[in-house]
């Protein structure tokens, strides 16, 4: 694995989630492998569990770790080939990403989408280019597109509530007073596509994504028959992908409530955080015993551990 932007660089998703498994229950079993080695931690946007989990990762297995937010600690970067920088960005990614390899063994990335323009959103810029013009494996902490580590952690979420073969999964839009980007639901489908499980996406019309992502996949835009028999549901909003990064909707006929719950087979709820309370769900869906948002946070910490033992096995 040369780096790690997309699920498609890991070449066996369930023996990592099987690696991120053993590692939640015993978490410095290799707490020396990472000894000496520098993880450099790039935000170009707000976090949270992502940092922290990652950090954490990186300091069980014996990594040191340095954090910059490039959004108010570093140069605005210049990310174009050819042009004169006459403007406000400082410094040029050729630079920029050859020095971060200078002082770190791994380094990732975090950098959302714009949500105004598609073709660039969707070229992954910031990623792409210092996994270009770096020498060091680059991690993708979310990009405009994806975010395969919740990803990892959403699997291991799965197996380790895996109660019934052929389990049935519905990923369900949800409301939000401002747009969203597509990488959690992106890369929540490509996970699932490697599932032995019954999976079906339900949104409002309008709301469709990607279609080479979600292409073969059940789309149904009755929310309540998706929810039918589920014994997963995970709510996320996302923009319109058509009308690009447009709200087309914020009524509260999508959120999720206990009622619509009830059609489900007394399902687990699943979602990344941070999630806006009776928006996006409810109280009573939050802070029932079937919620898992919690776990799933806690599990982003093992599958971003998962990871870093994945390259340094192979260093």
């Amino acid at each position: 694995m040369e780096h790690f932007i997309t699920l498609d660089d890991i070449t066996d998703l369930y023996k990592i989630v099987d690696l991120a498994a053993s590692l939640k229950q015993d978490p410095f079993a290799f707490e020396k492998q990472g000894k000496r080695k520098t993880l450099g931690l790039l935000f170009f946007n707000p976090s949270l569990r992502t940092r922290l989990s990652t950090q954490k990762a990186a300091q069980n297995l014996g990594f040191n770790t340095m954090v910059m937010n490039f959004s108010n600690e570093a140069w605005a970067l210049e990310f174009e080939d050819g042009t004169e920088m006459r403007g406000i960005r400082s410094e040029h990614i050729r630079e920029a990403a050859a020095v971060v390899s200078q002082y770190c063994d791994f380094v990732a990335i975090r950098a959302f989408a714009s949500l105004t323009d598609k073709e660039q959103d969707e070229a992954e810029v910031v990623l792409r280019s210092f996994a270009k013009y770096a020498s060091i494996p680059v991690i993708n902490m979310e990009s405009a597109t994806a975010h395969p580590l919740q990803a990892l952690a959403d699997a291991l979420t799965l197996k380790e509530h895996h109660l019934k073969p052929k389990q049935k999964v519905v990923l369900t839009w949800a409301p939000h007073p401002k747009a969203l980007p597509h990488a959690v639901a992106n890369s929540f489908i490509r996970m699932m596509r490697q599932q032995d499980a019954e999976f079906v996406i339900t949104h409002p019309e309008g709301y469709e994504l990607n279609p080479e992502i979600t292409r073969g996949i059940p789309i149904e835009y009755d929310q309540k028959k998706a929810l039918e028999g589920a014994d997963f549901v995970y709510t996320k909003n996302w923009c319109s992908y058509t009308q690009y990064g447009e709200v087309l909707r914020t009524d509260a006929e999508w959120m999720l409530n206990t009622e619509k719950m009830q059609h489900s087979n007394n399902a687990k709820f699943m979602h990344c955080l941070p999630i806006r309370r009776n928006i996006v769900a409810a109280d009573g869906v939050l802070d029932s015993p079937n919620s898992l948002v919690i776990e799933q946070a806690n599990n982003r910490t093992y599958a971003a551990q998962a990871v870093l033992k994945s390259f340094l096995d192979h260093a």
